[in-house]
């Protein structure tokens, strides 16, 4: 499906996925920002103001709105237009100090560095955005090195056992993954990432459960006394 198809999507609706924000989403991220320890970028520099998360495949801004009302500093991007738009004017009816932390953006979500996405990023989303396995792949990779040192990526999309023993979603397997899907693409962009979830989760519907793949992982921070050691006098 192409930015025009989902551009028709996003037109026939107020919503087409609600105001709330996905739950799994909250259950994950809530309350991360107070336990995080935000870092300088560089040597020298002082550590940015607020956490930042990227909201890659946004829809219409859902999450990116919960994340900037519990103080985040959010970019949130999406190859549909309209559905960018309808985010901005979401976001317009709140405070000017939540609407300010959104940074709406139109781009190819499969290519961030086109996009100009460099980070790093205390969080990443990649939340119902599927691809096939290959264009997956590369962009978990690139996701992995924008994150920032103890930063955290959630990956969550319609898990492929959805098509046989859930409701809704894709009905093409090609672009439907597991949570173990998720862990082999993590695996070869490096061991610099922890994973603490790697489960299939329920989502309930009008319709039934909807099986969703959900798996958070953590970029490792590196050890100060180990850099010390390894880096030459």
């Amino acid at each position: 499906m192409d930015a025009a198809e989902w551009d028709a999507r996003y037109a026939q609706s107020e919503l087409v996925w609600g105001a709330p924000p996905n739950g799994t989403v909250v259950e994950h991220v809530h309350g991360l920002e107070r336990r995080i320890t935000l870092q300088p970028d560089a040597p020298g520099e002082a550590p940015p103001p607020l956490p930042r998360a990227l909201d890659l495949g946004c829809g219409e801004g859902r999450n990116a709105v919960w994340l900037a009302t519990h103080g985040w500093q959010v970019r949130a991007v999406d190859f549909s237009q309209v559905a960018v738009d309808k985010g901005r004017t979401i976001a317009s009816r709140l405070s000017r100090s939540v609407r300010g932390r959104i940074d709406w953006q139109c781009a190819d979500v499969t290519d961030p560095a086109a996009a100009g996405i460099t980070g790093p990023f205390e969080l990443i989303l990649l939340v119902y955005l599927h691809l096939p396995p290959g264009p997956r792949r590369a962009l978990l990779a690139q996701l992995a090195d924008l994150l920032s040192p103890g930063g955290t990526l959630l990956v969550l999309g319609h898990d492929t056992t959805n098509i046989t023993e859930g409701h809704g979603g894709p009905q093409d397997p090609a672009i439907l993954f597991t949570p173990h899907d998720i862990l082999a693409d993590l695996g070869a962009a490096g061991d610099h990432l922890r994973v603490g979830v790697a489960d299939r989760v329920l989502r309930p519907t009008e319709a039934g459960d909807a099986i969703d793949a959900l798996v958070v992982a953590t970029r490792v921070v590196p050890d100060l006394d180990q850099q010390a050691v390894e880096s030459p006098a």
